[in-house]
């Protein structure tokens, strides 16, 4: 079994930085408590207005169970044009440049 990134990116209409922290706060911590969660890197680009992140779990089956239950929550908040993409992770190659793994 190994470790699984997941990657979230959809168009995102703000708010972004300090605004964007306080606004999730309680889903930042929410997501924390997730089965199987390592880590989650927030992402955002207030020139293209896309956000997302970057997730890794600790198999394909947790980062599965939270794509969908994303993809769903992100869909009920009205964001379209939802991309996700899952991969499996090389740890020994991983480890020579210094991931947090």
């Amino acid at each position: 079994m190994s470790p699984t990134l997941l990657q979230f990116d959809f168009p995102y209409d703000g708010p972004f930085g300090a605004a964007m922290t306080a606004a999730f706060d309680g889903l930042a911590r929410d997501i924390a408590a997730e089965d199987g969660l390592i880590w989650k890197i927030w992402t955002e680009n207030t020139e293209t207005r896309r956000a997302g992140g970057v997730y890794l779990f600790r198999d394909a089956e947790a980062a599965e169970r939270y794509r969908a239950k994303h993809a769903a929550r992100l869909a009920a908040f009205g964001v379209t044009g939802i991309v996700a993409h899952a991969f499996d992770v090389n740890g020994p190659l991983s480890a020579i440049t210094r991931a947090p793994l």
